[in-house]
This record gives structure tokens, sequence and C-alpha cells, in this order.
């Protein structure tokens, strides 16, 4: 599909929302919801904060949950047992934990008893391990769909283990993970509200904190819900782009 094609999409998905959404807005007219937008305008600065750090919150997280999932995934395949029973512990432990409970475990716990008191730096190598342990497993899935024959060719041709996962095994398996990476990383994105728990001003507390002041509701969620999907449809976008750029013929 023509890149035009794929922009067009995107705006008419977009425009679809925004249709959507003012008939959210003329349901509630009808039914007497006073609506108050002057504490939004108010508060625009702030909230404008709190969204640049959401975004360099998650972009942080990102680089650490691709870091963390690759060692995962490649300790899970370690030939030493030690070390994949630890990957496989950690990879159980992340994802069948709630991250809520992470976060306050790691920060109130773990990063008190080291003498860390940074809630961003905390805050964004909790998320981003979380992620991570997700991340694992789908990079494993992806490596280990390749199939025999061709680790079996890489050999006959002379190729060590690392040139065989350079260039046979990771650029088949890059595009055979590029879905289910990219829903979890607009995961992460939305994931990162819950850092508000340990003192984090992100957009969700920005918003939380002017609807307490000004005894509103609707109106900082509605622009909430816009600001993520101007993060989330861009990326899930661009991810449809690179994945038509590896496509090949099998």
């Amino acid at each position: 599909m023509p890149v035009s094609s794929s922009v067009t999409r995107l705006l008419w998905s977009f425009v679809l929302f925004l249709g959507v959404s003012f008939g959210v807005y003329v349901m509630f007219a009808q039914v007497h919801y006073a609506w108050n937008w002057s504490p939004a305008l108010t508060y625009g600065p702030q909230l404008a904060v709190g969204w640049l750090t959401t975004l360099g919150l998650s972009l942080g997280a990102m680089v650490v949950s691709i870091l963390v999932g690759f060692t995962l995934m490649i300790g899970r395949r370690s030939p030493w047992v030690p070390v994949q029973l630890f990957c496989t512990g950690a990879v159980e432990i992340l994802r069948g934990s709630p991250l809520l409970v992470q976060l306050l475990v790691g920060y109130y716990i773990v990063a008190t008893a080291l003498r860390i008191g940074e809630p961003l730096l905390v805050g964004m190598v909790l998320l981003g391990c979380f992620e991570g342990a997700y991340l694992a497993e789908i990079f494993r899935g992806a490596v280990e769909s390749i199939g025999a024959s061709q680790r079996e060719a890489a050999r006959a041709v002379g190729f060590d283990a690392t040139q065989t996962y350079r260039y046979v095994i990771i650029p088949q398996a890059i595009r055979r993970a590029l879905p289910g990476t990219t829903g979890q990383m607009v995961s992460l994105i939305k994931d990162s509200s819950l850092l508000s728990i340990i003192g984090i001003e992100e957009l969700v507390k920005k918003v939380e904190s002017m609807n307490s002041a000004s005894y509103t509701a609707l109106e900082g969620y509605l622009p909430l819900a816009l600001a993520y999907l101007i993060v989330t449809l861009p990326l899930s976008w661009y991810a449809r782009q690179l994945e038509r750029r590896f496509a090949y013929e099998t």
C-alpha cells in the first residue's frame, strides 16, 4: 500500500474519532452537563509540561524495554542452565505481577535501600523492565519461528553463530516481531500513567490536579485521551510502514 494511502487512512481514522467525540459532547450537552473549558485553558501550560514529561518517560522506557527484552531473550536461549533459570524466573515474575505492585516495591523499597531518590529515573527503569519481560517473549517467539533448515544452510556456507544471527535470523525475526512490539510500545505509553503513584508529575497527574482544583471531569479527560492518541496513532502507522519495508517473499 502506498505511503499516501496509509496517511489517508490514518487521517480518516482520526476524523472518525473526532466525530465520535463530538457526538459524545453533544450527548452530554443534551443531558445538561455544564461544560467548563476555562480551567483547561488556564492549566494549559502545565498540561503541556506533563505531556512532554510523559513523552520523555515513554521514550526512555522504550529504550530500556528493548534492551531488557533482548537480554532476557538471549538469556533464555543460553546454553548455561543457571542463566536460563534466572532469565525465565525474571520474565515470569515481571509478567505475572501487576505493574502497580512493581512500582510501589521498586520505588519505596528497592530504590530507597539503594538511596536512589530520582522518581523519573526509577519509574523509567521499572516501566522498561516490566514491558521488557513481554518483549522478551515476543522476541523469543520471533527467533524460534525461523526454521532449523535456515540455520543449517547458514552453517553450510561457513557462517558462525554470530553471523547466522546477524545475517539470517535477526532480519527475519525483526519483521515477525514488529506487530507484537508495536502493540507493546503503545501499551507502554498508556502504562506510563501509573507512574503518578510514585510522585511523577506526568500528564495524568496534571489532569487530576486540574480536575481537583476546578471541580471538572470530562474537560480534563477528553484532552487527555486526545493527547495519548496524538502519540499512539503515528507510532502504529510508522510500525506498519516498517512492516512493509521489511516485507519479503518466503
